[in-house]
């Protein structure tokens, strides 16, 4: 015993020393920080309020005063340029309609074209991919959509994996987005938690195929509530506490009114950044009439705005909008997705 005690008296005498001669051993690692003063300049920069004449007060929505975000969070410092799609169609956007180095190679040039359009804000690649589609069939359950194979989503991060880093945006991310049809956010998020685990996958829901109303996706557009949103947010967050990942961004399809209700009620936390993404398709007017009458009145955190190579194109004399049109926009789209 009194071998054992003089060990003990030794060590905890050489600890002792070791604290005093090398003391940033014993300190802990600091716990980064957000910059918040850069954060609130950035939102400033993309409500892109007007500057007030003088005599008139403006009441501006935007930038929208909530939680700040913890230290790593990539909005609002940096922009996302995404691809949208599906491996198994050609027709649901860009990521599948082309033979991967060819798609690759588009989005680099996409990507290029903001990085000059807006040298100030850097850019991160995104693939967006669709990990559970809605379809018109009922399927095996009855719930109208299907989802896909782990594989065809490991095929996506490999993809991603292989886009060069940028200048100040870094690695490439990727969204998982979800198109529910007669299932809930509930029941189809569990599925994919192994991938929410990794740093560098984020999240998308689409309103449009949430088919609260029983009604087939396809025949009217569906919705989501505060609630749904919600849940999607604190389960997100709960992964990004447990596995001490940076924030996830969480992506809301909205194109239209109901798509969306009690958006006052929708809480954006830490650990989640929430962008409200308007996806409607036409020409430039159109669009911008969307973005006007359903994103900037009904503020939640950042905005997103989709371009549609084709569908925005139909009409004889319209042309896709440039990052240039997209910039005057109130307030500035930080999530640019291309379909």
């Amino acid at each position: 015993m009194k071998k054992i005690s003089w060990l003990f008296l030794i060590l905890l005498v050489l600890l002792f020393a070791l604290f005093f001669v090398f003391p940033k051993f014993f300190v802990g690692v600091p716990v980064p920080k957000l910059d918040t003063v850069a954060y609130d300049k950035k939102l400033n920069e993309l409500a892109n309020n007007p500057i007030p004449k003088e005599g008139i007060i403006l009441t501006n929505l935007w930038p929208v005063q909530t939680v700040y975000p913890n230290a790593g969070a990539i909005l609002p410092f940096k922009r996302i340029v995404a691809y949208y799609g599906n491996l198994y169609s050609t027709k649901m956007g860009v990521l599948g309609q082309y033979p991967e180095a060819e798609m690759l190679a588009k989005l680099d040039t996409e990507v290029k074209k903001w990085e000059t359009a807006d040298p100030s804000t850097p850019v991160v690649p995104a693939l967006h991919y669709i990990a559970v589609v809605a379809q018109t069939n009922a399927g095996e359950d009855g719930k109208y959509r299907v989802r896909m194979p782990d594989s065809e989503i490991d095929k996506v991060l490999e993809m991603a994996a292989k886009i060069p880093a940028r200048p100040g945006g870094g690695n490439a991310i990727v969204f998982l987005d979800l198109q529910v049809g007669f299932s809930t956010l509930e029941s189809e998020l569990p599925k994919l938690e192994r991938y929410f685990k990794l740093p560098n996958v984020h999240l998308g829901v689409d309103a449009e195929f949430s088919m609260k109303h029983g009604i087939r996706p396809g025949k009217v557009v569906g919705t989501f509530d505060a609630a749904d949103i919600n849940f999607a947010t604190n389960y997100l967050a709960k992964i990004v506490r447990e596995n001490d990942l940076p924030p996830k961004i969480l992506i809301v399809h909205r194109y239209t009114q109901k798509m969306l209700t009690n958006y006052q009620a929708i809480a954006p936390l830490p650990e989640v950044e929430i962008v409200m993404h308007m996806d409607g398709w036409g020409e430039m007017a159109k669009k911008i009439s969307t973005y006007k009458s359903f994103i900037y009145p009904e503020p939640v955190q950042f905005t997103g705005f989709k371009l549609f190579y084709k569908n925005d194109v139909l009409q004889p004399g319209t042309t896709l909008m440039t990052p240039a049109d997209l910039l005057k926009l109130q307030p500035r789209p930080i999530y640019i997705q291309y379909q």
